[in-house]
């Protein structure tokens, strides 16, 4: 790592101690010889294990659940519907009032995506567990489902999730979730070129190595203590005593090492049904995903569509951007209504453009619910943004990072949702990659600083 100080070495503090300096990260040792502990290491005496029947449909009204064969398997100890959660409707971001609660811990009266969980099995052994939900009876109704974006929001399409009423999150600026800076229809009007491009993205699943699970047993005083590979431990506490209606000093939540997230382990999918497990059958409970489940059912980037029209200048200034931005959140919320609203922030992009209009809209379909993955709402905006500005570079002939010099924002410039530039530092950043990578430029990029809007 190289530490360039000649950059704002008037406002830089070089006394500090930790910033700026290298450390090892205090988990390697463990990590390399194998001594780290992870929560799937706890196996306590007479531990049971979870399995989950999940729906093999899409969209499906439930008629009836049989849950007696399984009830007489050998080693099943308790076998739990959505009649056994407490507050069984939930969204995890109701913590910082984003509702309507959406979701279902156990599917009740329908599913909404494949792999929803129906019925939980608990047993002596995972084998006996898997077995017994194998033989969980359930009578479905197929309903028609909808998987793309732009056929949900559609009139007349398959209402997904009742609890909106419509394919999409309500924000209080309506349908979507808006940005209007200047007046973006003036500023076509005078761009010497128009270019308008559609971005598309798939889902992405995270595939960490260890997969998503938690260990439950037991204190006493109706106590418990959830071991757990969570990247959001109190925000999952919380919502776990939301759904089982116990206060959170009942709760012991054990985290911090988790082998592989990428933001994947964010979503309360396991703990609360494990501790309500372990607290209706005083045993510990074991609730882990298998590979197929972790690929299936955990959470991944949602799919996207980004739809970018620009106003240029021959000179290279964009002087007009409207983007319309699709957020795929699946079947339930989750932290896509706060995803698709970052990407409205983000969409201008860090260039200073003096017209702009962002649409971004959280889609509800029948797919798996999408959720956090590092950066998400911005990351696929990024790159469709960046590739737009290549091919805007291209349209008017002009070098491509000298193209960004010229619309770069810098301290001072008002952005979009009307926040204030303070330490871009985009200049510099973009004339250390110019060096790097031996891609020149004309000086008088090089001579450009990020707080002095003269130079």
């Amino acid at each position: 790592m190289e530490l360039r100080k000649d950059y704002f070495a008037d406002v830089r503090k070089d006394g500090l101690h930790e910033i700026g300096q290298p450390r090892p990260r205090l988990d390697s040792p463990g990590h390399v010889t194998g001594k780290t502990a992870y929560f799937a290491d706890r196996n306590f005496p007479g531990m049971l294990h979870l399995k989950m029947v999940r729906s093999p449909h899409h969209h499906a009204r439930i008629r009836s659940i049989d849950t007696s064969e399984a009830e007489k398997h050998p080693g099943v100890v308790r076998v739990l519907t959505a009649r056994d959660v407490p507050h069984n409707v939930y969204t995890i971001l109701i913590l910082i009032q984003v509702g309507p609660e959406d979701e279902t811990v156990l599917a009740d009266g329908k599913v909404r995506w494949k792999g929803e969980a129906v019925v939980a099995v608990l047993a002596e052994t995972e084998r006996a567990a898997q077995e017994a939900a194998a033989k969980v009876k359930v009578d479905y109704e197929v309903l028609p489902a909808v998987f793309d974006m732009e056929g949900a929001l559609k009139p007349g399409a398959p209402l997904v999730n009742e609890y909106h009423g419509q394919n999409y999150y309500h924000y209080d600026s309506g349908e979507c979730r808006k940005v209007r800076f200047g007046d973006v229809e003036a500023g076509f009007a005078r761009a010497d070129h128009i270019l308008e491009q559609s971005y598309q993205s798939s889902p992405i699943e995270h595939a960490p190595t260890e997969t998503t699970g938690c260990v439950v047993t037991p204190e006493g005083n109706d106590r418990f203590t959830c071991y757990t590979n969570t990247q959001a431990m109190f925000f999952t506490l919380d919502n776990a005593s939301i759904i089982l209606q116990m206060p959170g000093s009942k709760l012991h939540f054990v985290g911090g090492t988790v082998g592989g997230g990428f933001g994947g382990k964010v979503d309360v999918i396991v703990e609360p049904i494990a501790i309500l497990s372990a607290k209706l059958t005083g045993r510990p409970v074991s609730f882990i995903y298998s590979r197929e489940e972790e690929m299936q059912i955990s959470s991944p980037r949602a799919a996207e569509k980004v739809v970018i029209k620009d106003g240029v200048m021959k000179d290279g200034r964009i002087v007009a951007r409207k983007v319309t931005g699709y957020t795929d959140a699946g079947a339930y919320s989750r932290h896509s209504p706060y995803g698709a609203q970052k990407g409205a922030a983000h969409y201008p992009g860090p260039y200073t453009i003096p017209n702009v209009w962002i649409d971004t809209y959280c889609v509800y379909t029948n797919r798996t619910p999408s959720s956090a993955m590092r950066g998400f709402g911005v990351t696929i905006g990024d790159f469709a943004l960046e590739v737009q500005m290549d091919k805007l570079a291209r349209l008017i002939g002009m070098d491509p990072l000298e193209f960004r010099f010229i619309n770069a924002y810098r301290d001072g410039d008002m952005k979009a949702h009307r926040q204030r530039t303070e330490g871009a530092a985009l200049i510099e950043c973009m004339q250390e990659a110019s060096r790097a990578a031996n891609w020149p430029v004309a000086e008088k990029y090089m001579a450009m600083s990020s707080y002095r809007k003269g130079a």
